[in-house]
């Protein structure tokens, strides 16, 4: 019953209820990976609301500030720091003109929970930053997240830089929000499509062991 209840804080919006759940479940001793989970939960069913058009995007960035305060309360609990432990395995971002990184975060936490180590860009990265960024780390796989679709373009853009620049043999793309499916993976050029974050860290997780 104790899962229910921060899935549905979560999903109602209220943000005092979840953080204090969240630290009596941490005192209580429940795993930051248990507790992720749970929030997961609750995101999508804000998701699902948002595509009923139940809830709008100002409720989807009060979600990422709710799921904020609840990663500022777990980060001390996971050891994986952005390219400061090991091999970058993945480069993740949110695309230029579009700042939500709800499911962003949560997919980071979900493989960081897991050993995977993510370089986070952070939102509202250009195109190009992208490509620096996996020159820089050598990391052979992207993520890119994208919930408003006039930024779809721009999408497609970082995956045209990524062939100029002799990449994209060695580069999987993923792309993850709300807005994307098969047609959008298409025009974008990217490898895959992913719209719930469990599903997407089994994706990574699936192409990173491909590339062992």
């Amino acid at each position: 019953m104790m899962k229910k209840k921060l899935i549905n804080a979560i999903a109602d919006l209220d943000e005092q209820k979840t953080l204090s759940l969240v630290k009596n479940k941490i005192k209580a001793g429940e795993t930051p990976l248990e507790i992720v989970e749970q929030c997961r939960l609750g995101v999508e069913i804000v998701g699902e609301k948002y595509k009923e058009e139940t809830y709008f995007l100002s409720d989807l960035i009060m979600a990422e500030e709710i799921l904020r305060g609840v990663m500022e309360i777990l980060a001390p609990y996971f050891p994986e720091k952005d390219g400061e432990q090991g091999e970058v395995n993945i480069v993740m971002g949110t695309i230029e003109g579009d700042i939500h990184d709800l499911g962003k975060n949560i997919v980071i936490y979900l493989m960081r929970s897991v050993g995977i180590n993510v370089y986070d860009l952070g939102v509202d990265v250009e195109p190009e930053q992208f490509v620096r960024s996996l020159t820089e780390t050598g990391a052979s796989v992207l993520g890119i997240s994208v919930l408003l679709t006039f930024c779809i373009g721009t999408v497609k853009k970082v995956v045209d830089l990524i062939q100029e620049a002799g990449l994209r043999e060695d580069v999987t793309i993923i792309i993850g929000g709300y807005s994307v499916n098969e047609e959008i993976k298409e025009y974008t050029g990217a490898d895959y499509f992913e719209t719930e974050a469990s599903k997407a860290v089994d994706v990574i997780k699936d192409i990173l062991k491909g590339k062992d």
